[in-house]
């Protein structure tokens, strides 16, 4: 930056940053805010190195503040929707350790009869229960009949209720 660029900025700085900060203290309510965007009005204008250029500097001034708060609500928009997803996400539970022991031995017991049931059966089990595919798209997915899918998740089925009973 040249000497007359910085004794330009150092002016524009002196003669409009209190004006700055009450405009910007009037949009936002908050003084603490309205001098961080003054700030970074400055920091714009002077990695911009156009202050001799400036002719209107309040005009020049307030757009790049308004387009900084705006910045700022998207940013504060964005986060307040990630703090609700978050809020509505239920509490983690604490189970038991026998509680536990039950899901794993289930889990594992419900592997082994997917093992057991064969690749085609297994895969349209699968696409149908845990992907939510209609049989319709199972059939096209795999390239088997309507027919075929239900055949397939019939003896699935079966083998499922063979699990519960056991």
């Amino acid at each position: 930056m040249s000497f007359f660029d910085s004794r330009a900025l150092h002016t524009l700085y002196s003669e409009h940053n209190g004006w700055l900060k009450g405009w910007l203290r009037a949009r936002l309510g908050n003084a603490s805010d309205a001098a961080d965007l003054a700030q970074d009005t400055f920091v714009r204008v002077l990695a911009a190195r156009n202050v001799e250029a400036i002719r209107e500097p309040r005009t020049y001034l307030s757009a790049i503040a308004r387009a900084l708060m705006i910045d700022k609500f998207r940013r504060q928009a964005v986060e307040q929707a990630y703090l609700d997803v978050l809020a509505l996400r239920p509490e983690p539970l604490d189970i038991s350790p026998e509680t536990r022991l039950l899901i794993l031995e289930t889990l594992t017991a419900v592997d082994a009869m997917l093992d057991g049931l064969g690749e085609r059966t297994r895969r349209i089990f699968l696409a149908v229960q845990l992907e939510g595919l209609s049989y319709v798209a199972t059939g096209e997915r795999l390239g088997v009949s309507v027919t075929t899918v239900k055949k397939h998740m019939i003896r699935a089925m079966t083998q499922c209720l063979l699990l519960v009973d056991d």
